[in-house]
């Protein structure tokens, strides 16, 4: 068990994209570079001050660039950095599981067979999934360690 006043790897990550709007904003920017307008205008509801904010706060973290593209009045072009765009996967995530639990909702299929996806972890050394009983015995309840 975690000691109480140490961070969580959860609780870092909820710091940095935990609030209302910032995975909105990280999902607007997985198709590509943005103007501010253009944002405004995917994230629907955000307010400019806001949304203003929020980039703010993912370009301190790292992840998003902000280039200008016009220096009178000073404008920018927004895209995901390289940590950004590794939000691919959980934002991903998070929409599969939202949709399942919709009303009328299904799991996200595989286009090519129409199977629902399922997630997992994979340890690449063991060569199997977290939880699998397999090669190590770990068994069902093993856990996943974030050092």
């Amino acid at each position: 068990m975690p000691d109480p006043g140490e961070t969580t790897a959860l609780a870092q990550a909820l710091g940095i994209v935990g609030d209302r709007w910032s995975l909105l904003v990280v999902a607007a920017l997985l198709d590509g570079p943005r103007r501010f307008g253009e944002l405004q205008d995917t994230v629907a509801g955000i307010a400019p001050n806001v949304l203003t904010q929020r980039l703010r706060h993912l370009e301190r973290h790292g992840l998003l660039i902000a280039q200008p593209y016009s220096r009178r009045p000073l404008r920018f072009v927004y895209e995901l950095s390289a940590a950004g765009r590794e939000l691919a996967g959980p934002v991903q995530m998070l929409a599969g599981w939202a949709a399942a639990r919709a009303p009328g909702g299904a799991a996200p299929r595989h286009d090519a067979c129409g199977t629902e996806m399922e997630l997992r972890w994979w340890c690449p050394a063991c060569e199997a999934p977290a939880g699998s009983g397999a090669p190590g015995e770990p068994g069902p309840d093993d856990e996943l360690h974030f050092a």
